[in-house]
């Protein structure tokens, strides 16, 4: 077991890698070092979902390849993206430009994986996306050089919406984070809601990040009247609006919360006596199998607190361990050559492993894979520490993704 990690210890890590890449331009070419970026959020609203889980999940993955291939090395770098677009588009061009790095990954925020995957395609380097939710980046935003891996804003309500109206929530209301990622997560609900024959009678919008008073919001959902309150957010702002609710006495009057990109990381941060019932759909749950079990508890027992990974941070061992394979494949040279060869070459290989089983990458560059229906336990049904699941459906890939002819990527043939 490795020592624990914390923000203050990946920090460091993360400067002190970035001062030694400083590398003269005759010297970045004749490196041989694989180089992998985590771009995410240490401090923010998503930081429980990514940051430095999501550097530890990538720091296993880089330690469990070089057991099997000691003789190629992979350096890991990691910057905060401080939610901000330009930020995260400044640390992305650094680390191309100047920082020799090959794959950037993570990236939760959608406004600003939209960007780099532009920036990916015109440098011809890689991008895999497991932060980053808006179902966009391989829709009207997909492109060649990038891959989106565990969930996006189409598969994760899905399953939600569908389960709930079929149990009569037919009308709805949006509490809705004010950018990309909140409107993708909207308009995909609703189209859901509409398609099942329910209604959506409004929303409500804040701004994004550095709102925490949602009361206004749930005062205004509560007013519609709406069976089903829809959280089109994530993070800390899912978790908050949840508590709110419940302070309301939003549940107990009989409306009820669906938390559309929830973690289990949010469901934590409210505690069960909150969220008990609220219906949530992942691609992968600690308890799950064996396999996801024997991950969770390795990742648990190297962060500070021992959290269960949850899907974002388990998709970044997922990823980052299907690349290297690649590289190992390919070789060095010619992976640090092109970011558009290393994507042909990961889809050449069978992508299988212990956190989502088997998985496809498509054409337009989302990696798809089962789903599942999970309800949050009561604090009474829970046997312990992070048991906070039970298990309604399973989804399966060819169902549980937006249909490929469906996202209008121009990649995709029709």
């Amino acid at each position: 077991m490795g020592p624990s990690i914390g923000r203050r210890t990946v920090l460091g890590a993360g400067l002190a890698a970035g001062a030694a890449l400083a590398l003269p331009a005759r010297a970045r070419a004749q490196d041989k070092t694989i180089r992998i970026g985590v771009l995410t959020d240490m401090a923010g609203a998503y930081a429980a979902n990514t940051g430095p889980g999501s550097v530890l999940a990538t720091q296993m993955a880089i330690e469990d390849f070089a057991k099997a291939h000691p003789d190629i090395k992979v350096e890991l770098l990691q910057a905060d993206l401080q939610l901000k677009p330009d930020v995260a588009l400044a640390i992305a061009g650094d680390w191309f430009e100047s920082r020799g790095v090959d794959l950037l990954t993570d990236v939760p925020l959608s406004s600003a994986a939209f960007a780099i995957g532009d920036m990916v395609k015109a440098k011809d380097k890689l991008a895999i996306f497991t932060g980053a939710a808006s179902a966009e980046v391989t829709g009207t935003h997909c492109g060649p050089n990038h891959l989106h891996w565990a969930y996006d804003t189409w598969s994760m309500p899905h399953a939600v919406v569908d389960a709930l109206v079929k149990e009569g929530g037919d009308s709805w209301f949006f509490i809705t984070a004010d950018y990309a990622f909140g409107h993708s997560l909207e308009k995909d609900s609703a189209s859901f809601v509409t398609a099942a024959g329910g209604k959506v009678l409004g929303q409500a919008r804040y701004p994004f990040p550095g709102t925490t008073d949602f009361s206004a919001n749930v005062v205004q959902a509560r007013a519609s009247g709406a069976k089903v309150i829809g959280l089109a957010n994530g993070g800390t702002d899912t978790a908050n609006c949840i508590k709110q609710a419940a302070e309301f006495g939003i549940m107990k009057a009989g409306q009820k919360v669906a938390g559309l990109l929830l973690l289990i990381n949010d469901v934590h941060g409210m505690g069960l006596q909150a969220g008990q019932g609220v219906l949530l759909s992942e691609p992968y749950y600690w308890d799950l199998n064996d396999g996801t079990r024997a991950f969770g508890k390795r990742f648990a027992a190297r962060m500070t607190g021992a959290p269960m990974p949850n899907s974002a941070q388990a998709a970044q061992y997922s990823c980052v361990t299907h690349y290297l394979k690649a590289v190992a494949a390919m070789g060095v040279d010619k992976a640090k050559a092109s970011g558009r060869a290393v994507i042909a070459e990961m889809k050449a290989i069978p992508v299988e492993d212990v956190i989502f089983g088997k998985s496809i990458i498509r054409p337009d560059g989302r990696v798809i894979h089962d789903m599942y229906l999970f309800e949050v336990k009561s604090p009474a049904a829970s046997k312990g520490p992070w048991d906070y699941f039970n298990l309604r459906r399973t989804i399966p890939a060819s169902e549980a993704f937006r249909p490929l002819d469906q996202g209008k990527c121009p990649l995709v043939r029709s």
